[in-house]
């Protein structure tokens, strides 16, 4: 049922019980062609705020202005103190009726259109008006007398009164119930303090409860002095238009959000239900891959060190696909900003974090291609050092000299990966050096001497034994090279430097000159160092302090 409507019936029902009811129309049956107040374009009359009836309005001449000058009419006639309202009736012209005073002036015309948008006879909507103006007027007069005013100046002092007392009840209020919550805090704070960690918790709750209680303070005095400046300006029929503005400006949001708040529960409970499904999807499937992890579960064809990158897989998934659910239950999901703000945030990340991605993608395949886990030596590009770190994006090596060098995944897929440690621990990893010795040496003494060099050298592996192996007849030299196993490659570097260091004594010892690198004519002096010079200072010193410590 319409406004309009409602407003009709109710002045009828007036007209019915009211004294003056006999001398005026009676009023006929509805319409049997009402047209719905929805379809049909209409503005209120306005009095001091208040809505008396609603008019209609044509193309030429809107309900806006319609409404606008029939309010004008009525509120000149109100202000007129001779004028009687009394002597307004309600005359038939041409075309229609009309609400004026006997002496001409004019209020309204009431056409036969205003009676089918009412859904009453032209007699009852004219009847209904005419009541509704006299009421008006006479309401307008009563509510500028100088009583009226006094009282409503009374009642607005006494609101702001109330509002004063209001406020410091409120701020008294809210001090005491800190004072209260900091005892309560303070005195269970040796309780929950179990290291710094849990004292600085302790001190986000007090936070966390002093800006509650202030958030509510703040609040209850915005509730207070909208109260009391609704009700003084209501008092007044000056500003009782405003006052009925500041419910719409205020307690219209108030109300949308309540019932989007109301509409949105089913939507909320269901969003609530499936975040704990995913997340016991996540703990389940987190739970299933640190079994695998740890060997108490063994997939066939699975290795150990992909569980934790497999979950992080699953776990995007399980999101991705609770967020694809979810999504049109967001609230706003629907609107053309939502879905634009989306669409833009979309094309940011696609555009800015493509070599990210591609970091991302590099660094699961090299995990399930077994490249490399952290704790080998390996050999990227130009980098040889121990893996400390495999993350998403970048791959993190300790070289020799200590230090710390940061390659993206994309640049390892991309390139060659040396990895000293697969084999080592089962066949041993093959270290070698290099020396040319002249043709005038018998290779079988040489090899010899490389041998006994390998066996000289400690934290070499005897099985399988040391080899040697004559790379090329150079135009001066033989070029020979010294193969020995060793299971850790974490100690190559020392290593290959301890069996250049054994190389070095048994050729000296042995008398053979290593000609590396290639000379352009014979010495008449073969380049050796005698045995009574290998500890010259200060070598000697220095062997002696390794040799106490």
């Amino acid at each position: 049922m319409s406004a309009g409507l409602r407003l009709a019936m109710t002045c009828t029902l007036a007209l019915l019980v009211s004294p003056r009811a006999a001398a005026l129309p009676a009023v006929a049956a509805p319409a049997q062609d009402a047209v719905p107040a929805g379809e049909v374009p209409v503005a209120p009359v306005q009095l001091d705020g208040r809505t008396l009836f609603s008019v209609r309005g044509v193309s030429a001449y809107s309900a806006e202005e319609r409404a606008a000058a029939i309010a004008e009419r009525i509120r000149d006639l109100a202000a007129d103190p001779t004028f009687d309202p009394a002597t307004l009736q309600a005359e038939e012209i041409a075309g229609g009726g009309r609400i004026a005073s006997k002496d001409g002036r004019l209020v309204m015309n009431i056409y036969d259109a205003d009676s089918v948008h009412e859904g009453f006879s032209r007699e009852g909507v004219s009847a209904a008006v005419l009541l509704r103006v006299r009421q008006a007027i006479a309401e307008w007069r009563a509510a500028r007398t100088p009583e009226a005013l006094t009282t409503s100046l009374l009642h607005s002092l006494g609101a702001l009164l109330a509002l004063v007392f209001g406020l410091a009840l409120v701020i008294v209020g809210a001090r005491r119930i800190e004072a209260r919550l900091e005892q309560r805090y303070r005195a269970r704070l040796p309780r929950l303090g179990i290291g710094s960690f849990e004292i600085l918790r302790a001190e986000r709750i007090w936070t966390a409860l002093r800006a509650l209680t202030a958030l509510l303070r703040l609040l209850l005095c915005m509730v207070l002095a909208f109260v009391c400046l609704r009700y003084a300006l209501g008092r007044f029929p000056q500003s009782r238009g405003l006052a009925d503005s500041l419910d719409d400006l205020v307690m219209g949001p108030v109300e949308r959000l309540g019932v989007g708040a109301l509409n949105f529960l089913p939507d909320l409970l269901f969003l609530i239900i499936l975040w704990f499904i995913a997340r016991w999807f996540i703990r389940l499937t987190y739970l299933f891959f640190q079994a695998v992890e740890r060997g108490t579960v063994k997939p066939a064809n699975f290795e150990p060190e992909w569980a934790m990158p497999t979950y992080r897989l699953v776990r995007l998934a399980i999101i991705a696909f609770a967020l694809v659910v979810a999504y049109p239950y967001i609230p706003g999901s629907e609107s053309g900003a939502f879905k634009g703000v989306s669409l833009f945030l979309g094309v940011l990340i696609s555009i800015g974090s493509s070599s990210a991605i591609s970091n991302i993608v590099a660094g699961y395949m090299l995990t399930y291609r077994r490249a490399f886990r952290v704790g080998d030596r390996v050999r990227i590009g130009d980098v040889v050092g121990e893996v400390t770190d495999v993350h998403m994006q970048v791959t993190h090596l300790r070289t020799n000299k200590n230090e710390s060098v940061t390659i993206p995944n994309s640049t390892i897929l991309g390139g060659q990966v040396i990895n000293y440690s697969t084999l080592a621990a089962r066949d041993g990893l093959i270290l070698h050096v290099t020396v040319g010795i002249g043709y005038e040496t018998p290779w079988r003494q040489v090899e010899a001497m490389l041998l006994l060099a390998a066996e000289r050298t400690q934290g070499l592996m005897r099985t399988p034994p040391p080899f040697v192996q004559q790379l090329a007849l150079g135009d001066f030299a033989v070029t020979y090279e010294l193969n020995a196993h060793c299971d850790a490659p974490h100690k190559m570097v020392s290593l290959r430097s301890a069996m250049h260091r054994s190389v070095l004594d048994l050729f000296n010892e042995y008398g053979v000159q290593i000609m590396t690198p290639a000379y352009e004519a014979d010495t008449e002096v073969p380049k050796l160092v005698p045995r009574e010079k290998w500890f010259t200072e200060p070598a000697a010193r220095l062997g002696t302090e390794r040799a106490g410590s």
